[in-house]
C-alpha cells in the first residue's frame, strides 16, 4: 500500500467571538519545570497551543480538569480563568500562538477573572 505524499488532520477547531480582529501573532516556546504550578491567571486575548514535550494538568473555568501530553492541542479563551495549567512531575514545553491587535503584547494576570466565579471548581 502506498503512503499518501501529504496528509492534513484537523487537529482543533475553535470559535472566535464575532468582530475578533488581529495584527499579528506572537509564538513563544514555554517550559514549566517539574510540578511547577502558577495557579489561575487570564490573558488579554486568547491562546493557541500545543504541547512538545512532557505533560501539564489543565482545567478552564467551568471545564473538567484533564491532563494534555505531548501532540495534544489546547485553546484558552481571551479574559477567562485558566484555573490550572500545572506541570506533571516530568514538566512541560509547549508553543503558545498569541494573537494580538496592532501594538499589544501578550499580557497575563494572575487570579480569577472578573467574568468569572472565582469559586468554580468544575
Amino acid at each position: 500500500m502506498q503512503q499518501e505524499p501529504v496528509t492534513r488532520t484537523t487537529l482543533a477547531d475553535h470559535r472566535l467571538p464575532s468582530g475578533t480582529a488581529f495584527d499579528h501573532v506572537e509564538v513563544r516556546r514555554i517550559t514549566l519545570a517539574p510540578s511547577v504550578q502558577p495557579g489561575a491567571h487570564t490573558h488579554s486575548g486568547p491562546v493557541f497551543g500545543v504541547i512538545e514535550s512532557g505533560s501539564a494538568h489543565v482545567q478552564l473555568a467551568g471545564e473538567p480538569e484533564r491532563v494534555l501530553r505531548a501532540g495534544d492541542t489546547f485553546y484558552e479563551p481571551g479574559d477567562s480563568t485558566i484555573l490550572r495549567f500545572d506541570a506533571t512531575d516530568e514538566g512541560v514545553t509547549f508553543l503558545g500562538w498569541f494573537p494580538l491587535p496592532a501594538g499589544a503584547a501578550p499580557e497575563i494576570a494572575m487570579g480569577h477573572a472578573d467574568t468569572d466565579d472565582p469559586t468554580a471548581t468544575a
